[in-house]
């Protein structure tokens, strides 16, 4: 993972209410569609949090673009601003709220979020011309 590397949304593949996530972004997003995907379980996942010790025991949404790598709220809020439009406008709100208080947040969504998905696993199937953007599928470990 470069600086001039596409983002990078890593995402708990054993998690329905991520999967679920992971579609919105993709019915949402515009014509850019840059963003690629992988699960902190693959391969891209365990790279990104190697290279980041103070990732190794991180069970949160990242976001790695330009060498940096986004957790927790702030990862969510960067989805949001890929988006585009109104997504974009949300996103600034949110970034307006302090960080602890937007961590609360995500985090109660996170210890809730297999209550909040229904219980289902939620498997995650992208289509043809989604598939080379799921970097753990295109490597063939997914």
């Amino acid at each position: 993972m470069t600086p001039a590397s596409p983002p990078i949304l890593l995402y708990d593949g054993d998690c329905g209410f991520c999967a679920r996530s992971v579609r919105f972004v993709l019915a949402r997003e515009g014509r850019d569609r840059s963003l690629r995907f992988a699960t902190l379980q693959g391969p891209v996942g365990a790279r990104a949090r190697a290279a980041e010790p103070a990732l190794a025991g991180v069970d949160s949404v990242l976001w790695v673009e330009g060498g940096r790598v986004l957790v927790r709220s702030d990862a969510a809020l960067r989805a949001l601003a890929y988006l585009g439009g109104g997504w974009r406008v949300l996103a600034a709100v949110g970034r307006a709220v302090p960080r602890p208080v937007r961590d609360a947040v995500y985090d109660w969504v996170a210890r809730h979020r297999l209550r909040l998905a229904g219980g289902a696993g939620g498997c995650l199937l992208p289509t043809p011309e989604q598939r080379a953007r799921f970097l753990d599928i295109a490597a063939g470990t997914g």
